[in-house]
């Protein structure tokens, strides 16, 4: 069967995905709304495949690149889930202490690609922590489907004292220079918002597609550089509010909108990725940590 291609896909096939991914249908009526556009040759099986995350061939650094230290480690929550795990990367022979960031998944664990994500961070220069807020339920189960049922058993806001802790954890380590930021995605995104508002000493966060902070925004110490996708426009129906009371508190930001592409942009396993957008958002973000942290 010949694969399918991008240009292939109608937009509301990813819209619908997105439904899906964000817990706003089960997979019985995904699978039978995607249904409707299996038409001129294209099944209800090949699209499935089509959209689902290929962990297997999107890797960016292996596993055991020999340049990293890339190890699990756990460290206490007490406010949170108790004892957490964590993916705790850096440059193998680095001698200097590094500047500290926090990866935070989406909605569905610690799985390969935000595993994958730390580090290249850490192939940048800097001691990254990607915690698993899926530890308390024995972890990222191998697949995300079961990952998104068992996130949704947590508290979000306990699940938020566990990257608190995983900031505490890297602020305490040997090797970080003190100076901690964080990158989040999706749920990893509103993370990284809530986290600029409950740290105060949080050098910078960069939320890729998050959900926004209701209240104490003026509270914001942290330099923020926030990434949108285009076409998402669940997250981004909340950003002028949120902008309007950045500007109004005098916070130090900056925002990118990549237009034309989905949510999800960054994540190189499922079709949403955007290649340029992603590596251009990376770029900057990189750079962001560069002037920030170190």
């Amino acid at each position: 069967m010949k694969k399918l291609q991008k240009d292939q896909i109608k937009q509301e096939v990813f819209d619908l995905y997105d439904d899906y991914a964000h817990n706003k249908m089960q997979r019985r009526e995904f699978i039978e709304k995607l249904s409707l556009y299996a038409v001129g040759g294209i099944t209800v099986a090949s699209l499935m495949s089509f959209l689902m995350p290929n962990y297997a061939d999107t890797m960016l650094v292996s596993p055991n690149d020999p340049d990293l230290e890339s190890d699990y480690i756990t460290y206490d929550s007490p406010k949170g889930g108790g004892t957490i795990k964590g993916l705790l990367s850096k440059l193998k022979n680095s001698t200097e202490k590094l500047g500290g960031i926090v990866v935070v998944h989406e909605n569905r664990g610690l799985n390969p690609y935000i595993e994958d994500t730390a580090r290249r961070a850490a192939l940048e220069g800097f001691i990254t922590l990607a915690p698993d807020a899926l530890s308390p339920l024995g972890g990222y189960p191998g697949n995300d489907d079961d990952g998104r049922t068992m996130q949704r058993q947590r508290d979000r806001d306990e699940m938020l004292e566990d990257f608190i802790a995983a900031y505490n954890y890297l602020k305490e380590h040997k090797d970080c220079n003190g100076k901690i930021g964080v990158v989040g995605f999706c749920f990893g995104g509103w993370i990284s918002n809530m986290m600029a508002v409950k740290v105060p000493t949080l050098a910078a966060a960069v939320p890729f597609y998050g959900g926004q902070p209701k209240d104490d925004i003026d509270k914001i110490n942290a330099p923020l550089m926030l990434q949108f996708a285009g076409l998402d426009e669940r997250v981004n129906a909340g950003w002028p509010d949120y902008e309007a009371e950045l500007k109004k508190h005098s916070k130090d930001y900056v925002a990118y909108t990549y237009p034309d592409v989905n949510h999800g942009f960054h994540n190189t396993t499922t079709p949403r990725y955007d290649k340029e957008a992603a590596e251009l958002a990376w770029q900057r973000t990189m750079d962001f940590f560069r002037a920030k942290l170190e």
